[in-house]
């Protein structure tokens, strides 16, 4: 099945405690389709670069599966960029600068071909854009996911709030979630989120894993625990990429499943913090991903029978 994903593809200057990484390719739209890249053949990409952005780049993208189509290229015009700086503890991270360019009047136009895609993912932009997107579609999608930050909480709550409206399943981490529901329980904020839209809902608590939500139903994958983490900066995007990618290739959005496929999506992004911006999600095999997957069953898999001296 077909995944629509929306999203930067940009430059970035990123800085840890394990080094610095130079203008190095970026953004949530390049992470997501890399990542959605080893589930399904079927990605329609829609983005905004400026003429700086390597051919090379789109060619290996395009040789992936991912359809190019949807992608502006403006010409003279600069692409999207940003810098940070992360913390020691690599939970936290200093946003140095931020060069819109071409992404300051970004106006999405999906292709023919693109507006009865199966599934969607939207990644973080402003609501305005991502309502714009789901308003050219021709046919409902088998699932329409968003991912969101607490910056378009602060300045566009009420556009938030009405995209929100129109989606299957939401992922934010956990300050987000407490912040767009008001609760500080994750478990009253899941339930007040889900009243406003979405039936399932991902709540990312980064190097501590992920909580999936669906009604009374609650699933959780631990993050695996990594002796290298040198950039985390895509670990999100790459989640929803690996999540969604698997939900399209199988085509089955059971409980059940997305089960699987947050499993995934943690298991892709366990591999892509190893190295800096997309260095592993281009070299990965699929063996890689299988036997990070057995990682994590392993890492939660117990003889549930207590002895009987207990």
């Amino acid at each position: 099945m077909s995944l629509l994903t929306v999203g930067t593809v940009a430059f970035d200057t990123v800085e840890t405690r394990f080094g610095k990484a130079e203008r190095i390719i970026g953004g949530a739209c390049t992470y997501i389709s890399w990542a959605a890249s080893y589930f399904t053949d079927q990605i329609n990409l829609v983005s905004v670069v400026g003429d700086d952005f390597p051919q090379a780049e789109l060619d290996a993208m395009a040789e992936r599966g991912v359809n190019l189509d949807g992608l502006q290229i403006k010409q003279g015009e600069k692409s999207f960029f940003w810098e940070g700086k992360y913390h020691d503890d690599m939970n936290d991270r200093d946003t140095l600068v931020t060069d819109l360019n071409v992404l300051a009047d970004f106006d999405p136009v999906l292709p023919s071909s693109y507006t009865d895609s199966d599934y969607i993912m939207l990644g973080n932009l402003t609501p305005q854009v991502q309502a714009r997107v789901l308003d050219q579609l021709t046919s409902k999608p088998k699932l329409i996911a968003l991912d969101t930050m607490n910056f378009w909480m602060d300045i566009a709550l009420d556009d938030l709030l009405a995209v929100i409206k129109r989606i299957d399943l939401l992922t934010i981490n956990d300050q987000e979630a407490r912040q767009l529901s008001g609760e500080y329980s994750l478990l009253k904020a899941a339930h007040k989120i889900m009243t406003m839209g979405p039936k399932t809902l991902v709540i990312k608590k980064g190097e501590h894993g992920a909580l999936l939500f669906q009604g009374e139903k609650i699933f959780f994958v631990p993050a695996l625990p990594l002796e290298d983490v040198n950039d985390p900066t895509g670990a999100g995007d790459t989640f929803a990429g690996g999540m969604m990618g698997y939900l399209a290739g199988t085509d089955d959005t059971s409980f059940e499943n997305m089960k699987r496929a947050i499993v995934c999506g943690s298991a892709l992004a366990s591999c892509c913090v190893e190295e800096f911006g997309i260095t592993n999600l281009k070299k990965l095999k699929f063996s890689d991903i299988r036997a990070r997957v057995d990682q994590f069953k392993a890492l939660v898999n117990f003889d549930a029978e207590l002895a009987e001296t207990l």
